[in-house]
């Protein structure tokens, strides 16, 4: 098996798609944390002006904490996109190709080599998601600094820097859970059709569709959102409540989980009873 996953990672990493999600990340954060950098004291400024009557602001708000939490809001609709760029083509492209009979001329089964291809699949989903932490925590020490994290939502809390790394590390773990959920679905829709276009566009149409619709609709829609594994894609949010309870952040869990389960069953199922013509 191990052979199997290092040569699907092989193929994953010789494609120039590959490096694009890389890429994007990588200038996405950069770009955000140097306008920060630059820009930030006059952003923070008018963000508080309506509060500095009320409240009195002490230290350095502006840190390696507040610009991550802004990246990781910025990045939530992003990165998914990114997951289907690659995992959409791991089977649509062999079909594709025309290189599935190979393939299977080898004596390996058709359930290994799914499992292989998906777990190639969430090893570079993981890897972007990890690029993202390192730059947001690295390049954000160097540039800012630590410090207390202020959260404005509907509520403004301030999160004491002693009391915020577990709570990034809930936030990215929990992250990582959900691109696990965005991999199994490209990688579902992949194991359908013969062109990786269709896969990554149909990954990207149902995410941003029904998160628009959830949001636009949410009073036709309530009864069923909480079935919806998009609902859950913003709950790393959890992490950063004052009075954090693993309620919520429990039951968004369980469903990225069933979600994970259910494509990974249908997609192995379906691929063992498929007819390869080519």
């Amino acid at each position: 098996m191990k052979q199997l996953i290092s040569i699907e990672l092989y193929k994953i990493f010789t494609k120039p798609r590959t490096y694009i999600g890389f890429g994007a990340i990588f200038i996405i954060v950069l770009a955000i944390q140097v306008g920060i950098y630059i820009k930030g004291d006059e952003m923070l400024q008018m963000i508080i002006t309506t509060l500095s009557d009320r409240f009195i602001f002490e230290g350095k708000l502006i840190n390696m904490y507040g610009v991550s939490y802004i990246i990781l809001n910025t990045l939530w609709i992003h990165v998914p996109i990114l997951v289907a760029l690659v995992t959409g083509d791991l089977l649509a492209g062999e079909a594709n190709a025309g290189t599935y009979r190979i393939l299977l001329t080898r004596p390996i089964s058709r359930t290994k080599l799914v499992i292989s291809k998906f777990i190639a699949g969430l090893i570079y989903s993981l890897l972007l998601v990890i690029l993202m932490i390192a730059l947001s925590m690295g390049v954000g020490w160097l540039l800012f600094g630590p410090g207390d994290m202020l959260v404005m939502t509907t509520k403004v809390s301030i999160i004491s820097s002693d009391d915020i790394l577990w709570r990034f590390a809930g936030a990215y773990a929990y992250g990582m859970l959900c691109m696990t959920t965005v991999a199994g679905l490209s990688f579902f829709l992949s194991s359908f059709s013969d062109n990786s276009i269709g896969p990554i566009i149909g990954t990207i149409a149902l995410i941003i569709g029904i998160t628009i619709i959830s949001t636009v609709g949410a009073s036709l829609l309530e009864p069923v959102l909480p079935y919806f594994f998009t609902t859950y894609l913003t709950y790393w949010q959890e992490f950063f409540e004052t009075e954090f309870t693993f309620k919520q952040i429990g039951l968004a869990v369980m469903v990225q989980v069933i979600y994970i389960t259910i494509f990974s069953l249908i997609t192995l199922f379906y691929f063992k009873k498929k007819d390869i013509l080519t």
